[in-house]
């Protein structure tokens, strides 16, 4: 697995960029991840953020965008609006987890 520098840290990756050691990750890393993508955080996003890494915690793998909108109570729409084209890979890529199953 590569290793990259993320805030000042060696931060473990897959070949996608994707993290792969859930317990890595902090709010420095994710800001990072954000930047690096070209999405600005705020409240909105990071509600969505910190719901997709509770809600990992509990079923083990991420949230698909239907599942934010049916349990994080965030309407598909407003997710394509907060990161624009793919969001479910970049919500997951921000919030330092797999990739959601289905996405390209």
């Amino acid at each position: 697995m590569p290793v990259i520098e993320i805030a000042g840290r060696q931060i473990s990756v897959n070949e996608e960029g994707f993290l792969t050691n859930f317990d890595e990750w902090d709010v420095d890393v994710a800001t990072e991840l954000a930047k690096q993508i070209e999405i600005p955080m705020t409240e909105e996003r990071w509600k969505i953020i910190n719901f997709l890494r509770d809600d990992f915690k509990v079923q083990g793998e991420t949230a698909t965008s239907r599942r934010v909108q049916t349990v994080g109570g965030v309407p598909v729409k407003e997710q394509f609006a907060l990161f624009p084209k793919k969001p479910a890979k970049k919500m997951a890529y921000i919030a330092g987890l797999p990739k959601p199953k289905g996405c390209v």
